[in-house]
């Protein structure tokens, strides 16, 4: 297993601070703590102890999502390779990442 990469995309800016569109970057270690690095003109570097954590902190109540990079190297399970890369993932590993829906891979 490697770590997974991806960017927070915020459809709405609740607090007014971040924008809209990807506002942070970041990567979960295989023990599941994660890095993330904000943009903007205040760029700040955190470390998390889940993405989950990060979801109920800045996730705006689905205004901000999680799309997930490199999908083509998360793990599966067999009989899964026809789902979406961020379902096969869930099954796989299960972790759940967040309750609104996914945003389609690019």
């Amino acid at each position: 297993m490697r770590p997974q990469t991806f960017e927070l995309v915020r459809y709405e800016d609740v607090s007014g601070v971040s924008g809209t569109g990807t506002v942070a970057e970041g990567c979960v270690f295989t023990d599941g703590s994660v890095a993330l690095r904000w943009h903007g003109q205040n760029p700040s570097t955190a470390v998390w102890p889940d993405l989950d954590s990060i979801l109920a902190v800045h996730g705006h109540c689905g205004a901000t999502v999680v799309r997930w990079l490199d999908v083509s190297e998360m793990e599966t399970v067999p009989g899964t390779d026809l789902l979406p890369g961020e379902v096969a993932h869930i099954l796989a590993t299960g972790r759940h990442t967040h309750h609104p829906p996914v945003v389609a891979t690019a």
